[in-house]
């Protein structure tokens, strides 16, 4: 008898307990989100706020010691020096080169998924286009090294034509890239282009549009938040990799590799570095949320 007692008082109290979250949906919904929450403002917010308060200090010249004095020397170089511009220039470059490819590529591997595939292998094609996601990183992108080196794949297969292949450099940074994210962009699209009315396509038709004009006036609009959703992950995915330009860049240098060179010898101007992507990252997201895009993720 005595041992039902504290058993029946636990049952109680997680009756009224839940009770009380029943009619209280916000305190239900505060709780649930209060983990995450703390977990995403200490460590991730926490990480850039401590990254920008570092990009103002500055390093002994004679030591290499963080001295925790704020100066705007790290973000005036940055600016002014011609190396440090090119390179910014450069990054910016190959993230939208690798986004433009992406979606090149995409859109048409898309449609056929989507509307132009039996029904009943769809599922089956979108797991083909996620298998690479599952290989390794490391794996894909030294895949690529032997593909794009002399004597390799590409110059076997462009050899019959007179050609050979790009080697390494800022090309074989950006065709690997593309490779590298492309499923982010297919699946989007993929997404939309399933979802989209067949009556639209239909009615267009019976209007007398030719495949061209359905496509700028009917498909495209629809789409283009997808894209730009996309958009997003290949964007920001290009922007701060280093490892591909190190593998695949022969002398290429992308600012990943200059915070990399820098976190040893001068942590604040790594720092600095460090916030640029950071910085174009959320300029461009403002850029297309007029587009609807950021609803799509």
């Amino acid at each position: 008898m005595t041992t039902d007692l504290p058993t029946a008082a636990g049952r109680g109290t997680v009756r009224r307990l839940a009770g009380t979250l029943h009619r209280r949906p916000r305190l239900r919904l505060a709780l649930l989100l209060t983990a995450p929450l703390l977990w995403l403002a200490v460590l991730y917010l926490g990480s850039l706020a401590v990254l920008f308060v570092s990009a103002f200090w500055t390093t002994d010249s004679f030591t290499s010691q963080v001295v925790k004095v704020w100066s705007t020397d790290n973000f005036h170089a940055l600016f002014t020096t011609p190396v440090f511009r090119q390179v910014i220039l450069r990054s910016v470059g190959v993230a939208l080169a690798v986004t433009a490819l992406c979606a090149v590529i995409a859109f048409p591997v898309a449609f056929y998924t989507a509307r132009v595939a039996r029904p009943k292998w769809r599922p089956l094609l979108v797991v083909a286009i996620l298998t690479p996601l599952w290989a390794s990183y490391l794996v894909k992108v030294y895949a690529w090294r032997l593909i794009l080196s002399e004597g390799g794949l590409a110059d076997w297969m462009l050899a019959p034509f007179g050609l050979s292949g790009p080697g390494y450099g800022l090309p074989a940074t950006v065709l690997t890239l593309t490779y590298l994210w492309l499923p982010y962009m297919i699946l989007p699209i993929h997404t939309a282009l399933e979802q989209l009315p067949a009556n639209l396509l239909d009615a267009s038709a019976d209007l007398g549009a030719r495949p061209g004009r359905t496509f700028r006036s009917v498909v495209l609009p629809m789409v283009l938040p997808s894209v730009a959703a996309g958009s997003v992950f290949t964007f920001s995915l290009s922007l701060g990799d280093y490892i591909t330009v190190q593998i695949v860049g022969g002398k290429t240098q992308l600012i990943g590799n200059l915070v990399y060179s820098n976190i040893e010898l001068n942590l604040p101007m790594a720092a600095a570095l460090g916030t640029v992507p950071v910085a174009v990252i959320v300029l461009y997201l403002l850029a297309i949320r007029r587009t609807g895009a950021l609803n799509s993720l």
